[in-house]
């Protein structure tokens, strides 16, 4: 571009240079830069750029190209469905996506399931885009079924009101389905009864997305499968593989029947991973039984999306084609494929049944040790409570549930938030010292209790320190309602 090397080029040049290095802008741009380099410039260097000028201009344009990008990609938004807010008081511009593939699954599965139900005859079927969804859980009949279908007996039928319904008894209905949604581990911070009168679809998504997932993950137990067993890693014991969340235990059954099935893929994900459906191909022929019917012959189709067809195909001779379409599967959707996998391992676990399991009283979850912890992950702590001893073991969760109670109590800047390998051990030790400090200033009785019992896991004093922190929430809500 500079062809005599002097290090400056002519601002009558500029547009032959900035398309040699690949900005190709329209002519009055050009025009503009021109003037604005000339208003600026001193008189020796007036009409030519230097080289870092230059470069400068270009790193500008270059920012903005990706900024422009960025922003095109992010607003493209396949299979979403924004929402403006839908509150008096939301600040200008709030919006929430709902995404369609789980509007058109949460309904396929509400027919599927509760279709027979004498209750909601004047309910359902649900229309099959799922646009109706919002609208039938309005009276709180469906929401309540729902419940009950994920964990059965939550809500007694008596307590549901079913006939001549008004707008108080369809509050009811809602408000009972809140509070037991609750009960069982959802998170209803910000969901109340009108919300779902009003059929708010982010929430109702967002609420029974929690509910199913429940009730798909209450089955993946040894209490309802001791063939788990067979998922025990070397060197493990049982109770290191129920610390494991249910998606890690179902990607280690999946794995499990890979391996079986003497295939060398793994799967690490329900997104990328399953996305071709040879995984799943694999896994439906090898926990099928002989008498089924069900084959490989998906792997035989070169369109993913066909192959993902035929691979539903095999799955609905197992009765368990559910929650997921082919462009789910293509598109890998993380919620859908993980119900549709939750949902075969129900259904057709493959693991064979132990003659005994050793141990099994010590790690089965007490109705106790199920409250502390459905009532924690209602409360929204992160990460999710799967097992009480391990996953408080760190005391980050106890910190959340501190800071819930009494807004403030909490020194961020004492917890460690992230462990350093080498330290590890100290750093969760000292946090739980710190909460065992924080449990005494709120007036806990923990004569005997140590941070070292927490991270240890001691499950006695564990359940003592979670019995004062549930005591003191439910007074707080007491007062709050004024009760006390």
């Amino acid at each position: 571009i500079d062809k005599n090397n002097d290090g400056f080029i002519e601002l009558k040049e500029l547009r032959e240079a900035l398309d040699q290095v690949g900005f190709k802008l329209p002519g009055y741009q050009i025009r503009e830069m021109i003037n604005e380099f000339s208003q600026r410039q001193e008189a020796q260097t007036k009409g030519r750029l230097s080289y870092d000028e230059f470069e400068s201009l270009c790193m500008d344009l270059k920012a903005k190209d990706v900024g422009s990008k960025f922003k095109t990609v992010v607003s493209k938004k396949e299979n979403l469905e924004t929402l403006g807010g839908m509150s008096s008081i939301s600040a200008e511009g709030t919006t929430h996506s709902v995404r369609l593939e789980e509007q058109l699954a949460f309904s396929d599965w509400i027919n599927s399931n509760l279709g027979h139900d004498p209750d909601l005859r004047h309910l359902l079927p649900i229309d099959q885009e799922g646009k109706m969804l919002y609208l039938k859980i309005k009276d709180g009949i469906l929401l309540c079924k729902i419940i009950n279908h994920s964990c059965p007996d939550t809500i007694d039928e008596r307590a549901i009101n079913k006939k001549n319904l008004t707008v108080y008894t369809e509050f009811e209905n809602l408000t009972l389905g809140l509070v037991s949604a609750q009960a069982i581990g959802c998170n209803i911070v910000n969901i109340d009864a009108h919300d779902l009168a009003k059929g708010k679809p982010h929430l109702v998504l967002g609420l029974l997305w929690q509910i199913i997932r429940i009730g798909l993950f209450s089955q993946i137990t040894l209490d309802h499968c001791p063939g788990l067993v067979a998922l025990v890693n070397e060197g493990e014991n049982l109770e290191d593989l129920m610390k494991l969340s249910p998606e890690a235990i179902l990607l280690r059954w999946v794995n499990y029947h890979l391996e079986r099935a003497g295939v060398q893929r793994r799967c690490t994900n329900f997104q990328s991973d399953i996305a071709d459906s040879e995984v799943y191909s694999y896994l439906l022929k090898q926990i099928a039984p002989n008498t089924s019917g069900v084959t490989l012959e998906a792997l035989r189709e070169n369109d993913h999306l066909q192959r993902a067809e035929v691979m539903l195909q095999q799955a609905a001779k197992l009765n368990c084609r559910s929650f997921v379409t082919p462009q789910d599967v293509v598109g890998g959707v993380y919620k859908l494929n993980l119900a549709f996998v939750a949902n075969l391992f129900n259904n057709h676990p493959g693991l064979d049944e132990p003659e005994q399991i050793e141990g099994l009283e010590s790690i089965e979850e007490t109705r106790e040790e199920k409250t502390y912890r459905n009532w924690m992950n209602s409360m929204g702590v992160a990460p999710h409570v799967n097992w009480l001893y391990s996953d408080l073991a760190d005391g980050l969760v106890i910190f959340q549930l501190f800071d819930i109670i009494k807004p403030g109590i909490v020194n961020w800047n004492r917890v460690h938030k992230k462990f350093t390998p080498l330290r590890k051990f100290m750093e969760k030790l000292e946090n739980c010292n710190y909460a065992v400090e924080l449990g005494k200033q709120l007036k806990f009785s923990l004569v005997g209790v140590a941070g070292q019992d927490i991270s240890d896991g001691n499950a006695t004093l564990t359940l003592g320190e979670c019995f004062f922190v549930l005591n003191i929430s439910s007074l707080q809500s007491l007062i709050c309602i004024g009760i006390f």
